[in-house]
């Protein structure tokens, strides 16, 4: 059955937005660039419109200065399409774990006047899908005031929570763009398949995955050609784990929730990983309240969580979303995996990161820049993975932690690490 379906203009279905609204805008993958473009046509009617959301993609016209006065980024991540406007103060940056971003709609503390989605188009029942972006999505759409969705046949048509029918939308648009696309493994490298195969011999079989994303969760994926039965629990996923599905190394066999099921909240790649996710009943999307719950997370048994940091001290404390005061990304749903994770049976919480930067710059240091955030305290560190091997922090005192620091140092840093570790803990 055919629904009907009254289409509106993109300037019709925008002229909803008002003064002082606070509208949420789709993420990742999914951000609904055609929306944005018309609601920079309509600045000069709007004034101090609050627009939050996590990672958006594409050129966001609205970020540009000259939009200051109509439009005001108050983003709950940083990516790169709006790092610049929140390092010169015209753009705002909330720390929040993942997991809670939720709560700020729910509890109206950054309660959603208007929303602004990307959807698939309808199917027989009238179910569109909020594709491979649900995670903070699906809340944003079930406490907005006002829903506006953009009809697009690219976006696929996942399973889980990001099933909404029409009639929640309070109105419509068209649109055909392709999906927005990244290639990380193109940026697989020598160092990162060191730090991959690294991590690889701590997995073990029947594992449960989490990767982070970037370069290094892809290298991962690649050295797990000979693992078997593991797992997939993650905010995010990208093109890394289609061959492990296809070869059958990711099943999902032995989760001990969701079992058969690889859950996540957002899936970000190329065009072949999006329709790797149409219509697959094996990949569940789902709510970030629900995905990134500690709780829900420990319940996997052997629980392993990869993600990435910026730099980390001699005593184990990770920096991730900024470098010194200039903030780079976000607090992101790292806190919640490395928690998780160390609470499940078998579980292992990994941060792995090149020794240095692709400029040379260390990153094991003695002290983290001044202003840097510490993303993952010294205490919730267990693993940490440089292409120079891997340091097991967990019970270590200080001087043990910055001992096995400086072993997966780079080279050319250790000595001045050793001399900063006797100035501070009078040993070496």
């Amino acid at each position: 059955m055919k629904i009907p379906i009254d289409f509106k203009t993109s300037e019709e279905a925008v002229s909803i937005i008002q003064p002082g609204n606070r509208v949420y805008v789709h993420g990742s993958a999914q951000t609904p660039v055609c929306l944005l473009q018309e609601l920079a046509k309509q600045a000069k009617r709007l004034q101090n419109v609050e627009l939050v959301f996590i990672s958006v993609y594409g050129d966001i016209e609205i970020a540009k200065p000259e939009y200051t006065g109509s439009f005001h980024i108050n983003s709950l991540f940083v990516s790169a399409s709006v790092r610049l406007a929140v390092k010169e103060g015209l753009a705002d940056y909330v720390p929040v774990f993942l997991s809670e971003i939720p709560e700020l709609f729910k509890r109206n503390i950054l309660g959603i006047d208007v929303a602004i989605v990307q959807v698939s188009p309808p199917d027989k029942h009238g179910y569109c899908s909020l594709g491979v972006s649900v995670d903070i999505a699906r809340s944003a759409v079930n406490t907005a005031k006002h829903v506006i969705a953009v009809l697009n046949p690219n976006v696929p048509r996942t399973h889980g929570d990001g099933l909404i029918h029409c009639s929640r939308f309070h109105s419509m648009v068209q649109c055909d763009d392709p999906l927005y696309e990244v290639r990380y493994g193109d940026k697989v490298g020598p160092v990162e398949m060191k730090i991959g195969a690294y991590i690889a011999s701590l997995i073990e079989d029947r594992s449960c995955l989490q990767m982070g994303i970037g370069s290094i969760p892809d290298a991962v994926l690649h050295s797990l050609s000979n693992h078997k039965d593991l797992g997939m629990h993650t905010e995010m996923c990208s093109d890394g784990i289609i061959d492990l599905f296809e070869r059958d190394i990711i099943n999902n066999k032995y989760k001990q929730i969701h079992p058969n099921k690889a859950v996540t909240a957002f899936a970000l790649g190329t065009k072949k990983l999006y329709d790797f996710v149409d219509d697959n009943p094996a990949i569940q999307f789902l709510d970030i309240d629900y995905v990134n719950e500690p709780g829900v997370i420990r319940r996997n048994n052997k629980m392993v969580a990869i993600n990435s940091a910026i730099e980390v001290d001699i005593t184990g404390q990770i920096c991730a979303d900024s470098i010194g005061t200039y903030q780079y990304s976000g607090v992101g749903g790292q806190m919640d995996f490395i928690r998780g994770a160390s609470l499940s049976e078998g579980g292992k919480p990994i941060i792995a990161l090149p020794s240095r930067t692709a400029k040379g710059v260390p990153r094991i240091v003695p002290f983290l820049k001044p202003g840097a955030d510490v993303t993952t305290t010294r205490a919730h560190a267990h693993y940490i993975v440089t292409e120079y091997g891997i340091a097991y922090l967990f019970g270590k005192n200080l001087r043990q932690r910055a001992k096995a620091l400086i072993n997966i140092a780079h080279p050319d840093d250790r000595e001045g690490l050793e001399k900063a570790c006797y100035e501070r803990f009078k040993i070496f």
